[in-house]
């Protein structure tokens, strides 16, 4: 028996070990902290304001994101550039049909399928970005894969995520205002922002 111990005793810490790789912490997005900022830009002029954002990250027992589930409010909807009044007919313009058509759609949600390192390459990328994120992006009843430079750092208990990138419009059938001949057109890439926040849980 005591021939038996070694081997059994290394399967015991081989299977520790990767127990201990599968182990996940959650972090919750701390709502009051974090925004997801969006900038709409016509051919003479440009809009730009935030929706909230809540949900959870994944992070592994290596420190790095595994997964995450967010979901965008619609109806969170703000705009920064307008007064009251102007600002209000904008709003209300884009929760309709035009736009994300609010009464049937009420969310956008993203859903994280990988995290990879970054390698650079990308001009437009937030300033210090170190990962790659993909993931499944839902908007108006359309779903499409989106993958973007992002900055995430790790301090404690808090994970702080940074990313610029741009989103086709089209792609996700938000197609009004698509006309390059009529009086209102609508450049068909929209410009985002994250600046979220996640604290374990």
């Amino acid at each position: 028996m005591k021939y038996l111990s070694a081997p059994v005793l290394a399967l015991t810490l081989l299977v520790s070990c990767q127990k201990d790789e599968e182990r996940t912490s959650t972090y919750i997005v701390k709502a009051d902290a974090s925004k997801v900022e969006w900038k709409g830009s016509a051919t003479d002029h440009f809009h730009e304001g935030s929706f909230d954002v809540e949900g959870e990250l994944k992070m592994n027992s290596k420190g790095v994101i595994s997964g995450g589930e967010f979901n965008i409010p619609i109806s969170s909807i703000k705009n920064y550039d307008l007064p009251e009044g102007p600002r209000e007919d904008l709003l209300a313009h884009l929760k309709s049909p035009d736009f994300f058509n609010l009464a049937l759609h009420p969310d956008a949600k993203f859903h994280i399928t990988s995290v990879s390192p970054y390698l650079r390459g990308t001009s437009s990328a937030v300033e210090g970005a170190n990962y790659v994120v993909t993931g499944d992006f839902s908007m108006i009843g359309q779903t499409h894969q989106i993958s973007f430079p992002a900055k995430i750092t790790s301090e404690g208990t808090t994970v702080h995520t940074d990313a610029y990138f741009k989103i086709n419009r089209l792609n996700w059938g938000m197609n009004s205002y698509n006309d390059p001949e009529e009086s209102l057109y609508l450049l068909p890439e929209v410009e985002i922002t994250l600046n979220i926040t996640s604290i374990r849980d």
